[in-house]
């Protein structure tokens, strides 16, 4: 079984952005933007090498962060990704390993200024290296960025609807 694969702009498929809109010419005339960020997308959720950050923790992390952060759609995305790549993941936080990395996810999502050290260091003592530790941290801002892009996309599409 395959994976779902993401539209080429899960931004405008999110927002209900069609080709030849308002929006999509706005967004046109930022080619970079687009690109990258979907180039994020793809390259955080599925890198060749996801190190000990598996395809499937990183659904859930996004989709921790999606959810946490009230943006239904990408959450909704997020959560298909995860059921495709792992039904039970979502279910198995009681793991110390998974149970401290989504600590992490909610720390970082809600109060990131909050993160010590000792945060960091819990994440190595479940034997996480600093490339994992940074792969999650890297998700974490991707999707608040994405939730926030998504927001204010919206709010365009709104305003040349009216």
């Amino acid at each position: 079984m395959t994976e779902p694969d993401s539209p080429p702009d899960l931004l405008a498929a999110i927002i209900g952005a069609p080709a030849g809109s308002p929006i999509d010419h706005i967004r046109r005339d930022r080619p970079d933007i687009v690109r990258h960020s979907q180039g994020s997308h793809d390259v955080l959720l599925s890198p060749q090498d996801p190190g000990g950050v598996s395809p499937a923790e990183r659904a859930l992390i996004a989709w921790r962060v999606a959810d946490l952060s009230g943006h239904k759609a990408l959450a909704a995305h997020y959560r298909a990704m995860l059921d495709h790549r792992d039904k039970t993941l979502a279910d198995a936080a009681t793991d110390a390993r998974l149970a401290t990395i989504l600590d992490h996810v909610v720390r970082l999502t809600t109060a990131p200024g909050t993160a010590t050290k000792a945060h960091i260091d819990a994440l190595r003592a479940t034997g996480l290296t600093e490339r994992d530790i940074v792969a999650i941290s890297q998700l974490v801002a991707f999707v608040a960025y994405q939730v926030r892009a998504a927001a204010g996309l919206a709010l365009l599409v709104r305003d040349a609807a009216a």
